[in-house]
């Protein structure tokens, strides 16, 4: 019997090569189209139903709060999995993938049938991002199972951004092109082709994969853990997840994620009602032909990966931020021309603003592997997941906010989505207020993470002095031989003295 379990695929290494990165990188087909489907195209879509902006708002913003809490604990849930004859038969990771999906295919296309019961769409959607989690969360360790060569781990984890840009660009495009015919079931249509390619993609990731084997060795690592009960277990989540605000590069990078994340999920959310009732002669798929132009991020992303080397995080941040701004602005005196029908004009603003989206997104989860190296010299210990985790709540949670704002906002300005649904049929002041809160409210929110970002230190150079540092401890080296450079930069990145870095006892 146990030698049927370790022959299994699930547990049978192959070669990783670019091919077999892409399959792996399949499911952010989905996990890139959905973020875009809940701050682009869900919003608007609850809206046309006659539902008000306020319960619309509502619908995305409890569900997400509601995942976001269920996400901090799901990861833990799949760690401990192994212990149950399900895991060990079909892997502590693979089972919740497989059980993800299938949910996912069931409870996708239900979400696009036309009801006027808000509380519908709300339970139907805190479902779809429960069966998510299960999909993504445990998805997402597979690089760290399937391998410990960093290299091939780089394969793997260097194909998700190119497919989920590739997954955005999808998700718009389809519904794009099916709105055009004017069929009043588009949105049903669009979710079902959109349920059979991701469902293809996530399976096809799923059976090409494979964990880590149950050697004795390995159980015996895992069985080391501490065994806590649920309240000891929620006591130390919760004192690690705040923990992580003891470090200040994480500080500044999270508050730069959020501000400028944010700022992006009200221009996606907002885009298609600023284009339809603000500016006139505008067609309904006119706003999904204008998202589909997020094709042109996978070519910025392109030129970042090579950015990042020769110019650093902060370069590309500055870059990123003043090319949305600017086409924020684009948006603003297109708008303010009157022009009716301004298609040509829109796409090349739009252009401009997804070529600094493509890199706005890039850019934090590529600094992101060094913000653990700060907390290391500072904790001696090891908290990758930890900061994943925070980093993932705060972004899900933030984004509930966005979308929730924005509808109390139109809600605020009068604006009635039962009744005004083009520009002819929408009096001018709310033209106006629709306006204000779309270009406002990104540039306030992309402005301070500019600013934020220029004060950002960890770069190449500085992480390369305190990895040497990092090095020369784990090694035995004593605290008081530490040169003035390298004291001197722990303690910009760690906020902290270095007297105070690196205990004797770790913080696990």
């Amino acid at each position: 019997m146990a030698e049927k379990k370790k022959s299994s695929w699930v547990y049978t290494p192959k070669e990783i090569n670019t091919a077999r990165g892409l399959r792996y990188g399949l499911t952010d087909l989905m996990g890139g189209g959905w973020n875009n489907i809940v701050s682009g195209v869900i919003f608007v879509f609850v809206l046309s139903q006659g539902i008000s902006p306020l319960f619309t708002g509502a619908v995305l913003g409890i569900g997400r709060i509601i995942d976001a809490i269920w996400s901090l604990f799901f990861g833990a849930i799949t760690d401990r999995f192994y212990r149950t004859r399900l895991g060990k038969r079909f892997g502590r990771r693979h089972f919740w993938i497989a059980v993800g999906g299938v949910l996912f295919a069931i409870l996708f296309p239900m979400f696009w049938i036309s009801t006027t019961s808000w509380q519908y769409y709300l339970w139907v959607y805190v479902a779809i991002e429960v069966a998510i989690s299960m999909i993504l969360i445990p998805w997402e360790t597979l690089p760290t199972e399937m391998t410990p060569d960093y290299k091939k781990r780089t394969t793997l984890s260097g194909n998700r951004m190119f497919i989920s840009a590739t997954g955005t660009a999808i998700v718009f495009f389809t519904l794009a092109v099916l709105k055009s015919f004017n069929n009043p079931n588009a949105y049903l249509y669009t979710g079902i082709t959109w349920t059979i390619i991701f469902v293809i993609a996530i399976f096809t990731s799923w059976r090409s994969t494979w964990e880590r084997p149950l050697t004795p060795e390995f159980l015996a690592e895992l069985d080391a853990q501490p065994r806590l009960g649920f309240g000891g277990f929620l006591k130390k989540t919760v004192t690690d997840y705040f923990g992580t605000f003891r470090n200040k590069s994480f500080r500044k990078h999270l508050l730069v994620y959020l501000l400028s994340f944010t700022g992006k999920d009200f221009y996606s959310t907002l885009l298609p009602t600023f284009i339809v009732v603000g500016i006139s002669g505008m067609s309904a798929n006119s706003p999904w032909i204008l998202q589909a132009l997020s094709a042109f991020g996978i070519l910025s992303t392109i030129a970042a990966v090579k950015i990042m080397v020769s110019h650093g995080p902060k370069y590309l941040f500055t870059l990123s931020y003043v090319s949305i701004i600017i086409a924020m602005i684009g948006y603003f005196i297109v708008y303010m021309t009157g022009v009716n029908n301004p298609m040509w004009m829109l796409i090349i603003v739009s252009i401009l603003y997804q070529l600094g989206r493509g890199i706005l997104e890039f850019t934090p989860w590529n600094v992101f592997p060094f913000i653990p190296d700060v907390d290391r010299i500072y904790t001696h210990g090891d908290k990758a997941g930890v900061y994943a985790s925070v980093m993932t709540f705060f972004r899900k949670s933030t984004g509930a906010l966005a979308t929730y704002v924005a509808g109390w906002l139109l809600e605020a300005i009068g604006f009635d989505s039962a009744t005004m649904t083009t520009h002819a049929n929408t009096p001018l002041g709310i033209q106006h207020g629709i306006m204000m809160i779309f270009i406002v409210v990104p540039i306030v929110l992309i402005a301070l993470a500019l600013i934020a970002a220029r004060t950002f230190k960890l770069n190449r150079e500085n992480h390369d002095v305190l990895k040497s540092e990092l090095k020369r401890l784990e090694d035995g080296g004593s605290k008081a031989d530490v040169t003035p450079k390298a004291r001197e930069v722990v303690e910009m990145l760690t906020g902290h003295p270095y007297d105070e870095c690196w205990p004797d006892e770790a913080d696990i």
